[in-house]
């Protein structure tokens, strides 16, 4: 009976294997294009090896067990009072003990080697401002003057530092083949730096759902050589958009974006964005700076910056 359970546990762990060989799937994680894709990818393959320690001795002794001390084998030791053993308790706590602290220090290190925020090297990056939206990502180059979106152009051997934040609710930027998923947050801003060490369109996602569009909101991360970035750069250029504050307005509506260029972008529109007033309110970093100058001055009022009435323009004249 038992030879019957092994022998088909075997043939359908076979066949899960053999299925998820023809099924297409594409472990975008596990196909790293860049060096901090490369090192999460270790990451999870040493993680994974250490977690595998005590697993795969328990599932073949779990095996073994039931085969040796099956009831027609008569040679197997009975002992029904059986309760404690000092050797067992040691070796079933000390290993897992020990693993958990390689794990920690793995992680460890790994942390600091891998923040978000540090530079690749000493090239100097591309720059992009990155604001998630409903349900659209949206890309300014600052040096360049341009913005897309739904899709990222840089080129391959290059690092990008991205700078995020989201004009909504909290998100997620992600692309898986070059690594490091990082939260875009309202008011916030998170920094990321990678690079793509070979040409390629890498697929781009929301890794955090967001509401009914979060499916669809998808874009293309494009690593091409210098004058193919050269080219994507003139072909926004060339396009039409003007991504100024009325521009934004329309673009921040609701709604699963397609692929758009624009030829020229409000330079204070990311810090807008970030500050909430893109709309034309007060910036949230004016209103902190107001409010630390009130503070040094107890009871003292805030003097805004008004149009001047009727009234008052007659005085000046006169």
């Amino acid at each position: 009976m038992l030879q019957r359970i092994i022998k088909g546990a075997a043939s359908a762990l076979g066949f899960g294997f053999l299925a998820a060989a023809l099924s297409g799937c594409h472990m975008a994680v596990m196909d790293p294009q860049g060096p901090v894709g490369s090192q999460e990818k270790d990451l999870i393959i040493l993680a994974i090896l250490l977690m595998l320690i005590p697993v795969v001795p328990v599932i073949f002794m779990t095996i073994w067990f039931g085969w040796r001390y099956r009831a027609s084998n008569t040679k197997a030791t009975y002992a029904p009072d059986f309760e404690h053993s000092t050797r067992i308790e040691a070796v079933v706590w000390a290993i897992p003990t020990l693993i958990i602290f390689a794990l920690g220090a793995v992680t460890w290190v790994s942390t600091h080697q891998l923040e978000p925020s540090r530079p690749l090297n000493q090239t100097k990056p591309i720059e992009v401002e990155v604001v998630s939206l409903d349900w659209k990502w949206l890309f300014i180059y600052p040096d360049y003057g341009v913005a897309s979106v739904n899709e990222l152009a840089f080129p391959a051997g290059t690092p990008v530092h991205f700078k995020m934040t989201s004009a909504t609710v909290m998100n997620s930027f992600f692309i898986p083949q070059l690594g490091s998923q990082i939260y875009t947050m309202t008011g916030m801003e998170t920094q990321l730096n990678l690079r793509a060490d070979k040409a390629g369109t890498y697929d781009g996602i929301s890794a955090n759902y967001s509401g009914s569009g979060f499916a669809g909101m998808k874009f293309s991360a494009i690593a091409t050589d210098q004058a193919g970035f050269n080219a994507w750069i003139n072909k926004a250029k060339a396009s039409n958009g003007k991504l100024d504050t009325a521009a934004y307005q329309t673009l921040s509506q609701r709604g699963v974006g397609q692929t758009a260029y624009y030829a020229s972008v409000d330079p204070s529109l990311f810090h807008n964005i970030l500050n909430n007033c893109a709309a034309g309110q007060l910036c949230t970093d004016n209103a902190m700076k107001m409010a630390a100058l009130q503070s040094t001055v107890p009871g003292a009022k805030v003097c805004l910056r008004t149009e001047a009435t009727p009234s008052r323009k007659a005085e000046r004249k006169s």
